[in-house]
């Protein structure tokens, strides 16, 4: 499957603009770790355009989040694609860099969304790693964005700092897409 033939199936699948913005904010951040740890950089984006495809379908239904997703892209996309997908929501134990790193990239990307939209500027240029790391203390704060899973970056050989900062380098280079 190409980036392109991902993006079109993403794109009817998924019809919430927020959410087409996160999974192309997740496959940014997933193409800049997988360059920082020299891995297949388009392989590594493709888990992210798809790692949601079918959240709108499934999110009362957690249980099943991932599976359906395997299940339409299944020959379309090697195995380590669709296990990287499946291990994002727990459905397959995490193993590889690529399974750790979307675990981790998920929920960082919308907790730095949340960081940018308190900032006055609305913007992800103004939001540092410091900014960002003072605000993982505030539980209340981005609440659905699961601490442990970002932390996890220590699996991908990295501290948070060095993972947070790839991460905002990577949304900031597609800021203009996701309208910060």
């Amino acid at each position: 499957m190409t980036r392109e033939e991902a993006l079109q199936l993403m794109q009817s699948r998924l019809t919430n603009i927020n959410l087409r913005k996160h999974v192309l904010a997740v496959e940014a951040v997933m193409k800049f770790l997988a360059r920082e740890l020299k891995q297949d950089e388009e392989k590594w984006g493709l888990v992210g355009i798809l790692h949601d495809l079918d959240y709108e379908e499934t999110k009362d239904h957690p249980e099943k989040h991932a599976i359906i997703t395997a299940e339409w892209i299944e020959g379309k996309v090697s195995q380590d694609i669709i296990d990287g997908i499946k291990s994002h929501a727990d459905k397959k134990e995490r193993q590889s860099l690529m399974e750790h790193a979307i675990y981790a990239a998920d929920p960082t990307t919308g907790f730095l969304v949340a960081c940018a939209l308190i900032k006055p500027e609305k913007k992800l240029d103004v939001v540092t790693v410091d900014f960002a790391k003072s605000r993982m203390k505030e539980k209340r704060f981005a609440a659905g964005a699961n601490r442990e899973n970002m932390q996890s970056c220590t699996n991908l050989g990295m501290d948070l700092d060095k993972f947070l900062q790839i991460s905002l380098d990577a949304m900031k280079s597609i800021s203009t897409e996701l309208g910060l």
